[in-house]
This record gives structure tokens, C-alpha cells and sequence, in this order.
């Protein structure tokens, strides 16, 4: 049998130095970021297991927000979602995979969902 193991952090809401257009550079841009980080788990868990025997969830939410470099304007969020990928790959060794959706929350009218989905596998 083969397992993975998913840990996700969804709908997290956090504002960005981020976009190309002249009224969105200078201003945070707030974005909705959910991350799935796939990696390989334990054989077993047990109601003992400790938390080196996953990644904490934390880690993830970390990435998304104060792992943003301050002042750092991304004139793309594919470069936003490159860099969370870039920071979780460099914190744990037994994540195989990422996937980083971004929604702008700013240019959605009447509930659209305007964003990307990057997957990454570890190099």
C-alpha cells in the first residue's frame, strides 16, 4: 500500500504587495491563499504520535504571510505561489508536493473566483 499524506491550509485571507496595473502597485492586494502540501507519512499514527511525525500546519500559514519577503512588490501571483512553493520545499525534506491557489479578492464581482493554481513537485 502506497499512503500520502495532505495537509491543507484553506481560504487563508492576507494582503500582498502584488499586480501590474498603475492603481495596484504601491497597495497591499488582498488575496485569498489555499495551500496542500503532500508529503509522506508515517507508517502509523497512534493517539501518542508526535508532531516531527507531520509538518506543523502553522508552517504553512507562515509561508503565505510573514514568509513574504516586507516590501517585496510581486508584479505576478504566479511569483507569490512560486515563493510559497520555494519556502516549504526549503523547511522539509519529505514534502513531495505543493499546490498554491490565489484568489484576488479585489477584482472578483458578484462572487467571482479570478486566480491561479500552481502544483509543484520537488525537483
Amino acid at each position: 500500500m502506497t499512503d500520502t499524506l495532505t495537509l491543507t491550509v484553506a481560504d487563508l485571507e492576507t494582503d500582498v504587495l502584488t499586480g501590474i496595473y498603475s492603481e495596484e502597485t504601491g497597495k497591499p492586494q488582498p488575496l485569498r491563499i489555499t495551500i496542500d502540501v503532500h508529503m509522506r507519512p508515517q507508517d502509523r499514527y497512534d493517539p501518542e504520535t508526535s508532531l516531527d511525525a507531520s509538518k506543523n500546519y502553522m508552517d504553512l500559514k507562515h509561508a503565505a504571510t510573514e514568509g513574504l519577503p516586507p516590501g517585496v512588490h510581486f508584479k505576478l501571483i504566479e511569483a507569490v505561489a512560486d515563493h510559497i512553493c520555494e519556502t516549504l520545499f526549503l523547511q522539509d525534506a519529505r514534502i513531495d508536493a505543493v499546490t498554491v491557489k490565489i484568489v484576488k479578492l479585489a477584482i472578483g464581482i458578484g462572487g467571482e473566483k479570478i486566480g491561479i493554481t500552481l502544483h509543484r513537485d520537488r525537483p
